[in-house]
């Protein structure tokens, strides 16, 4: 399918099946989609709290984000393979599966950097709160991989939701004083929109099951109407709160959109387009 570079693509007849461009098919396929949000996220965080992230942390969060999910794709993979069921597999399953021999060694070396910079540069109180959050993280990936009852205690969009937020969010609260009730409505927020996303993905990929939950059209307007009032009750008190509770609510709008014309796109483009409507809290980095 020859991809189009018209910006009025969005407004050609319904029939038409979109795909993403290239960059954005490679951004989501290489596993580099959640690091990008995962960092900018975290820089959002620290900025809207008034702190200065050192460099190492972003770079230590999507090196660590990016382990973990290229992790995760191969070992969906190889399970998938030796039960026999190809069929679960997305393009980005069969992506790192056939290209393995590069992600390994590269997983590899991310992971060996990120001890580096955490035993250089990490304060020991700080590796205290990661490890909590590192343990949390291993025994939901072994509930994903590994059959255990802790797989059926929370849903896995949800606990992904809340697990990612916190990641992002530790490195603000741990050089900062006692925080804001708004900063914590703010933490909330974000961890529901992460949730929705991880929701709407998991819905959008169901084809021919039953999506269990609620509807992500429904959700998703709930929380953009939620972030558009906690920023206008925001803006005067706390307006850096404000602008990123608003772009949150941006983001949930965007996931709306997409579900809405999800019959007009690729699967790729999709699941790519979900997470880049993440980044709407980047405009904060420009004031």
């Amino acid at each position: 399918m020859q991809q189009t570079h018209n910006p009025l693509a969005l407004f050609q007849p319904m029939g038409r099946i979109l795909d993403a461009p290239g960059p954005l098919r490679l951004w989501h396929l290489s596993s580099l989609d959640a690091p990008t949000v995962a960092a900018a996220w975290s820089l959002v965080f620290a900025k809207t709290a008034g702190v200065r992230l050192p460099v190492w942390v972003p770079v230590l969060l999507a090196l660590v984000t990016w382990c973990v999910y290229v992790s995760d794709r191969l070992l969906d993979s190889r399970r998938a393979l030796l039960a026999k069921q190809i069929h679960c597999l997305r393009q980005r399953h069969y992506f790192h599966w056939k290209y393995r021999s590069v992600f390994f060694p590269l997983a590899l070396a991310a992971a060996s950097i990120s001890a580096w910079l955490v035993f250089s540069f990490m304060p020991g109180g700080a590796r205290e709160r990661n490890a909590l959050l590192a343990l949390a993280g291993a025994t939901y990936f072994s509930s994903v991989h590994i059959q255990t009852k802790f797989r059926s205690l929370l849903p896995k969009e949800l606990l992904v939701g809340v697990l990612f937020t916190a990641g992002c969010v530790l490195p603000t609260i741990g050089r900062t004083g006692e925080l804001s009730h708004a900063f914590i409505v703010v933490i909330v927020f974000f961890a529901g929109l992460a949730w929705l996303n991880c929701h709407a993905i998991e819905c959008w990929e169901s084809v021919g099951q039953t999506c269990p939950g609620p509807q992500i059209h429904s959700v998703a307007g709930l929380l953009a109407l939620a972030g558009l009032l906690g920023a206008i009750v925001l803006f005067v008190p706390h307006s850096r709160e404000a602008v990123l509770m608003g772009a949150g609510a941006a983001s949930a709008v965007l996931l709306a959109l997409l579900d809405g014309i999800r019959g007009r796109l690729t699967p790729l483009a999709l699941r790519s387009s979900a997470d880049l409507v993440l980044l709407t809290p980047l405009v904060l980095l420009l004031r």
